[in-house]
């Protein structure tokens, strides 16, 4: 049977990572050291000599620039792209712009952590990650999922907390387990999909 691949990206280092923010749904650019991990990651995925037909992304432009990085790197900028708020980072709501250092003096290191990694609570006016989960996952059963029945490869440009739901649900992790994992910038995720499932190869 034939085997083809699910790539998962998290976009390089932003503006508002670079200045410890919370960003959420806010939009800054990527940093000098962004497109660099965007750049490290297309020479990872390059070496793998994988034909990509389709790459999805969120509505962010640091997602999207992430992924233009890669595709020109991987040379296939002619591929189909498809842009979506589904898969847009988890809306940190009152949190969003403040300094995370100053988050945690201000409502306490344990409710700051609580906020930022437990599956179900949210900050005041935001998502929890089970939140970013049930618009993730839906997206990609609907739309990323058939093209891969379909023998298409495909990259995934997103973001650390709608790339852990994504996970998630591929891996069957926990509600527990989930909190423990992080998804690191110029580090591509690749997954087999052959005989109607999804696994991680940990050998790339």
């Amino acid at each position: 049977m034939e085997t083809n691949y699910l790539v998962l990206v998290r976009h390089g280092q932003s503006a508002w990572n670079q200045k410890n923010l919370f960003t959420g749904w806010k939009d800054p650019g990527l940093t000098e050291l962004g497109k660099e991990e965007a750049f490290k990651a297309g020479q990872h995925i390059k070496k793998q000599n994988i034909k990509f037909n389709l790459l999805f992304t969120s509505a962010l432009k640091r997602a999207q620039d992430t992924a233009s990085i890669i595709l020109e790197v991987i040379e296939e900028s002619n591929i189909n792209i498809f842009k979506n708020e589904a898969l847009n980072e988890r809306d940190y709501g009152d949190l969003t712009g403040l300094n995370k250092d100053m988050a945690r003096q201000e409502f306490g290191e344990e409710q700051v952590q609580i906020w930022r990694r437990s599956y179900s609570d949210g900050p005041p006016n935001g998502e929890s990650l089970e939140d970013t989960y049930n618009r993730v996952i839906p997206y990609f059963e609907n739309e990323i999922m058939p093209a891969l029945q379909k023998n298409k490869n495909v990259i995934i440009s997103a973001h650390g907390n709608s790339l852990r739901a994504l996970v998630k649900f591929i891996e069957e992790i926990s509600k527990e387990e989930i909190v423990k994992l992080e998804i690191a910038t110029g580090e591509p995720i690749f997954y087999e999909f052959n005989e109607k499932k999804l696994q991680r190869k940990l050998n790339w």
